[in-house]
């Protein structure tokens, strides 16, 4: 290990941050709060059998969401803790309080003498999408660089609206499902409500709350990359109205069909308004994630010219396959600890090409944010550079160094020669580094 590696982690301090502790311990506290409170009223509503069984159904489809968002999110990975605190915001807190006063908007609608399915219309979407993008807003307002683009907001706010869909999803299944089931018909009647509202909440439409919430996602991630000081600003606030807008006209189709027995408008609805909407909006996430990776290879070649990076490596991170064949390599040459320095290199090659790219976008507005991403450019050269260090010993090639035009090999015999790039690189991956104007790339 040499200085560099010293410069991939903070340096321990010699007192402990009290204050960031103690921050850190109030919020993993009230989260845990809210989670047990909402737990209580569960129990309190439905019955600790109903609670029970509507956990282990509602739990069924959490792992393959939260796969499908670490999916998307695998040319950049966000921290762990910051998905992991979106995904308990909206399951603790957001359907906390969506709950109390979406109950208490139902007590005073029905004092007044309003129709309680107004709530369900108008109440409810504003409360619960508000509540779900609270905590990723929250992330942007205190951690604004753990946003680097859209892919990052539909992923934070998709797995609060997850964890939001999950508690709910115990209330339906637990209670509208197996308790009412259970006083009909005993066990299998509550067992048969179970699957039933399963196969409507779940495999037809348990997309909705993640579909609805990304759209505040979108808007956040538009606000990070924006040049435009009033697209900042407003962008957040065009992705929430979004999310309620969508998530009203899903529950208004859902009251009339209920209201009229006319089911057929909730069937219409679903496959001719949110099918295409949700289509629309996985097309966009998986052109947003793959457009990740062609930025690497419109912005990286700067770093080339510039004789910190060749243009094999600017190659194999473009896409996902040619990534995996890179870390295949990298643990043959260098074993585990090669592969792991392959992912890390992977990843800050990533973070600078994004970097670089809100450079030139002018996103340092003020003086200190240039000062700051320059600071954060130079450290993620230096990570580059350590990680390629790990993953290079092969022993069986000589060194070989790159001036931003061609290769210089050193021979044993002490002679080094300048080599011209081949039209097919051949290290790591064999492709081709297509090429570029020179007059810059925006």
């Amino acid at each position: 290990m040499s200085q560099l590696a010293g410069s991939l982690a903070p340096m321990p301090s010699g007192r402990p941050d009290w204050k960031r502790i103690g921050l850190l311990a109030g919020l993993i506290a009230f989260i845990a709060l809210c989670g047990v409170a909402m737990l209580i009223l569960l129990g309190f509503n439905i019955g600790p059998v109903a609670v029970a069984v509507g956990v282990i159904a509602a739990i069924i489809p959490v792992p393959l969401l939260v796969a499908a968002f670490f999916w998307l999110d695998r040319y950049e990975p966000e921290p762990i803790k910051y998905l992991a605190f979106c995904l308990a915001w909206g399951a603790c807190v957001a359907t906390l309080v969506a709950f109390l006063l979406n109950n208490l908007a139902s007590w005073a609608f029905g004092r007044l003498g309003w129709p309680t399915a107004l709530v369900a219309v108008a109440v409810a979407p504003v409360i619960e999408e508000s509540m779900k993008a609270l905590g990723p807003i929250l992330l942007f307002w205190r951690r604004r660089r753990a946003f680097s683009g859209i892919v990052d907001g539909i992923v934070y706010c998709g797995l609060s609206a997850t964890g939001f869909a999950m508690v709910e999803n115990i209330l339906y299944l637990g209670g509208y499902g197996y308790a009412s089931g259970a006083d009909k018909g005993g066990v299998a009647g509550g067992l048969a409500g179970v699957l039933g509202l399963f196969l409507a909440r779940i495999l037809l439409s348990g997309f909705a709350h993640p579909l609805f919430t990304s759209m505040t996602g979108v808007g956040l991630g538009i606000s990070a990359r924006a040049r435009s000081r009033t697209a900042r600003r407003l962008a957040p606030f065009a992705g929430l109205l979004a999310a309620m807008i969508m998530h009203s006209s899903w529950n208004l189709m859902i009251t009339i069909a209920q209201d009229t027995g006319q089911y057929l408008v909730q069937l219409y609805g679903y496959f001719s308004v949110m099918m295409p909407i949700f289509l629309g909006m996985v097309g966009l996430a998986l052109y947003l994630r793959s457009r990740e990776g062609r930025l690497t290879e419109r912005i990286l070649p700067e770093y080339v010219r510039a004789g910190w990076l060749t243009a094999p490596e600017v190659a194999t991170l473009v896409t996902m396959g040619r990534r995996m064949s890179a870390r295949a390599w990298a643990k043959r040459v260098a074993g585990e600890e090669g592969e792991r320095a392959m992912r890390g290199y992977q990843f800050a090659a990533t973070q600078l090409a994004l970097l670089r790219d809100g450079l030139q976008r002018g996103l340092a507005m003020r003086p200190e944010e240039l000062t700051g991403m320059l600071t954060e450019e130079r450290r993620l050269l230096e990570c580059v550079a350590w990680y390629r260090g790990v993953f290079s010993r092969d022993p069986h090639a000589p060194p070989v160094t790159w001036d931003g035009g061609r290769y210089h090999v050193s021979f044993p015999d002490g002679s080094v020669r300048a080599v011209e790039a081949p039209q097919v690189p051949v290290v790591p991956l064999p492709v081709v580094l297509p090429r570029y104007p020179q007059s810059g790339y925006r």
